[in-house]
């Protein structure tokens, strides 16, 4: 993802600029930037202090690396799954597979929610 010329707190000063009484054509003009990003800005950052972005940079920042330590452990739980239905040979079926949660989760000592 393309990183912007701008930080958080330039963005604020931009929109609290807005705020005071200019209008967003001319802002856009003397910044350098598309009546897009001022109106994408405004919908992220509107009303927000520079404390408040920082923090939402943080959670977000967060957020990406948890859903990447979930997807990864899906993987894990998905290749171990298949890796105890071809040890048990032949086409897995729901019994089969059922059986194979179970014991993946009884190894794992978490709770199977079906």
């Amino acid at each position: 993802m393309k990183r912007s010329r701008f930080s958080e707190e330039q963005i604020i000063g931009i929109l609290k600029e807005h705020q005071a009484g200019l209008g967003a054509k001319e802002l856009c003009r003397k910044h350098g930037i598309s009546d897009a990003t001022f109106y994408k800005w405004r919908s992220k950052y509107g009303g927000m202090k520079v404390f408040d972005a920082r923090r939402l940079k943080t959670l977000e920042s967060e957020n990406a690396k948890l859903k990447k330590m979930l997807a990864e452990q899906m993987m894990d739980v998905a290749t171990d799954l298949e890796r105890d239905v071809e040890m048990a040979g032949g086409p897995p079926s729901r019994l089969a597979l059922a059986r194979a949660r179970k014991a993946h989760a009884e190894r794992s000592g978490r709770e199977l929610h079906v």
